[in-house]
């Protein structure tokens, strides 16, 4: 009777320690995935509404940065990502970040009913292999390292491996940026989105920096003064700013629901692979763990795949044969840049 008892006993106080902070920690992360799905609802309103009176930022413009609602888009976002980020402070990762996951769900019944972006049914199923390859590797990725200064961050993040990371991301995104994006941008969705989360998995190990810097500075041990945490305050600005822009490029052009979770899948990703290449984190793993997370990323594929196919699927039939940026003026059959849709199709077949 005695190992009954201490399994009952170890199942009561680990209830107990989860039922205070934990709750508060999900409750936040709840609050998170609610503001940031809402956020790339309004923010499409907000660009469209722009790109009505001026240069779309699909192809450029900046005209959605005097359009209020874009800014009520943004600062929803920001509100979101705090949520998120206090989040980390009363719950463990392995709770906090797989929530964000209902971000996706949260911006697909949205656009469904603000936008009327239809999802097709095999893109509602693409949706939940991602969401479950995505939590798969979240749930069994380990516990981040204690780490007591800023400048041990730093000592991580210029180790050769990971310096090796951030020069490869550098230049996949400067040849997408300057090569394909001009060229392929408009029609295929993975080269805006690439960038986003490519650039972002450098901005959330700057963003681990700072949050360590802050926690250990208001603990009592200043980490300020050291000149670390400011190179990591500047990258993080520096990738925040460039996701912002390419994302606007990305929701301006194809569907929320198509985007959202895309960038979900392609973000986590790679920012888990980032932090596996920096912290290590194999390292402390059983094969039986890294086997696991590597088929959460094959269904993560397989959903990617599901969905970026079918985003183009007719209502209960075959795919379209003429894959195209959704802004397309129906009724006179020319696109939004004056491209008639019989060109733009022997263009295609050329």
């Amino acid at each position: 009777m005695a190992a009954p008892e201490v399994m009952i006993d170890a199942t009561s106080d680990s209830y107990n320690s989860m039922s205070s902070d934990n709750v508060k920690g999900l409750i936040l992360g709840l609050s998170s995935s609610l503001f940031i799905g809402a956020s790339f609802i309004v923010k499409k309103k907000g660009l469209k509404k722009a790109g009505a009176s001026g240069v779309r930022a699909g192809v450029g413009g900046y005209s959605y940065l005097y359009e209020p609602l874009w800014w009520i888009g943004m600062i929803t976002m920001i509100v979101g990502e705090i949520a998120n980020f206090a989040a980390y402070a009363f719950a463990p990762a392995i709770l906090v970040t797989p929530l964000g996951a209902l971000s996706i769900i949260i911006s697909a019944v949205l656009a469904h009913i603000i936008l009327q972006e239809r999802l097709h049914i095999f893109g509602i199923l693409g949706c939940a292999l991602c969401v479950v390859g995505s939590t798969t590797i979240v749930l069994h990725a380990p516990r981040e390292r204690e780490i007591e200064s800023v400048r041990e961050v730093w000592d991580l993040a210029t180790g050769p491996a990971f310096l090796f990371y951030g020069a490869l991301v550098i230049a996949i995104v400067l040849i997408l940026i300057f090569h394909y994006i001009p060229q392929y941008g408009q029609t295929h969705i993975l080269f805006y989105i690439g960038v986003c989360s490519l650039v972002g998995s450098l901005s959330v190990m700057s963003v681990k920096a700072l949050g360590i810097a802050l926690k250990l500075t208001l603990s009592g041990m200043n980490q300020l003064i050291y000149p670390q945490t400011w190179v990591f305050a500047i990258v993080v600005t520096l990738c925040i700013l460039t996701q912002m822009n390419y994302l606007n490029m990305a929701l301006d052009t194809f569907n929320t629901a198509v985007v959202s979770p895309i960038y979900y899948v392609m973000f986590t990703s790679l920012t888990i692979l980032a932090s596996v290449i920096m912290f290590k984190d194999w390292d402390r793993q059983s094969p039986t763990q890294i086997i696991t997370e590597m088929c959460g990323f094959v269904t993560i594929l397989s959903g990617t795949f599901l969905l970026h196919k079918t985003k183009d699927m007719a209502d209960g039939s075959t795919l379209m044969a003429i894959k195209l940026p959704k802004h397309v003026d129906e009724e006179d059959g020319f696109g939004q840049e004056g491209t008639p849709l019989r060109r733009q199709e022997s263009t295609r077949t050329s």
